[in-house]
């Protein structure tokens, strides 16, 4: 009795190829640019052409390409000298080198945080875990602006998280500028999780903090003086907030137990990927 192949369950890997151009031409990629490489190292493109394993015509041809097409010559002929001359890069092209290099560490970084925070297709897709991101700020989301309300002084900042919840922040006119904020742009959120208040049985009680997030409490750790206690809203968006220990036992903070996050719109914090 024949049986049956299952297919191998190889996970997915993201792949990426980095490119210059420049006014809109191809100008060089990885192996353009180890060719240059090669031409620095043995002063001669018919010696490069070989060491990299392709004709002269063809090596010759893909340096005039980067000469015409850069802003400045990558690649010069030197005259005189012992054999009468040799085939050097410029300055230009030395540092396109090395920028290129540079470029190149932080792009196959990119890629692999890609592959590690998005390709489990299980999972949610999170931005902020492909950039990266490491602040002193606990509460971290990433939100759409819905509004930009102008104020004399301070100006009104709505944004939508993706639970649904909409969040105020006021932030300063120069703020506002600097970051360019303008309506659908996408931000991320950062609230301290000190600046987080928790409350419960709210029902017709009025509060200054313009922000609130009913959720439930998933986590509470103990600690000398503060316990941290962690609320999942709507959207599973997780919400952290480090409160007094006494203030634990009084409200009932208790995985399971309902709980509202306040949050003052001066405390929460905008910024931009830029």
């Amino acid at each position: 009795m024949a049986t049956k192949k299952h297919r191998s369950k190889n996970p997915l890997e993201v792949h990426g190829a980095l490119w210059l151009s420049a006014g809109g031409a191809s100008l060089a990629g990885h192996g353009r640019i180890e060719l240059l490489r090669a031409v620095a190292e043995h002063g001669s493109i018919t010696q490069a052409a070989k060491a990299f394993g392709m004709s002269y015509k063809a090596a010759w041809d893909a340096i005039d390409t980067m000469n015409q097409r850069a802003s400045q010559p990558v690649v010069e002929r030197a005259v005189g000298g012992k054999g009468g001359g040799a085939t050097r890069l410029t300055a230009f092209g030395q540092r396109l080198i090395a920028r290129y290099g540079q470029v190149h560490a932080v792009h196959q970084r990119f890629l692999g945080l890609i592959e590690q925070g998005a390709m489990d297709l299980d999972q949610e897709f999170s931005l902020l875990k492909v950039l990266n991101m490491k602040t002193s700020a606990r509460n971290q989301w990433l939100g759409t602006v819905t509004a930009v309300r102008a104020g004399a002084v301070n100006d009104d900042i709505e944004v939508a998280l993706p639970g649904g919840q909409r969040l105020a922040a006021t932030v300063t006119r120069a703020s506002t500028e600097a970051l360019a904020l303008r309506t659908q742009m996408a931000v991320i959120v950062l609230i301290k999780s000190s600046a987080v208040m928790l409350a419960v049985d709210l029902a017709g009680a009025r509060v200054s903090a313009r922000n609130r997030i009913a959720g439930e409490v998933v986590s509470v750790t103990p600690g000398a003086v503060n316990a941290e206690v962690v609320l999942r809203a709507d959207g599973d968006l997780e919400v952290v907030a480090v409160v007094p220990q006494g203030a634990v036992a009084e409200l009932g903070l208790a995985p399971g137990a309902e709980a509202t996050a306040l949050i003052k719109a001066s405390d929460v914090i905008l910024a931009v990927v830029s």
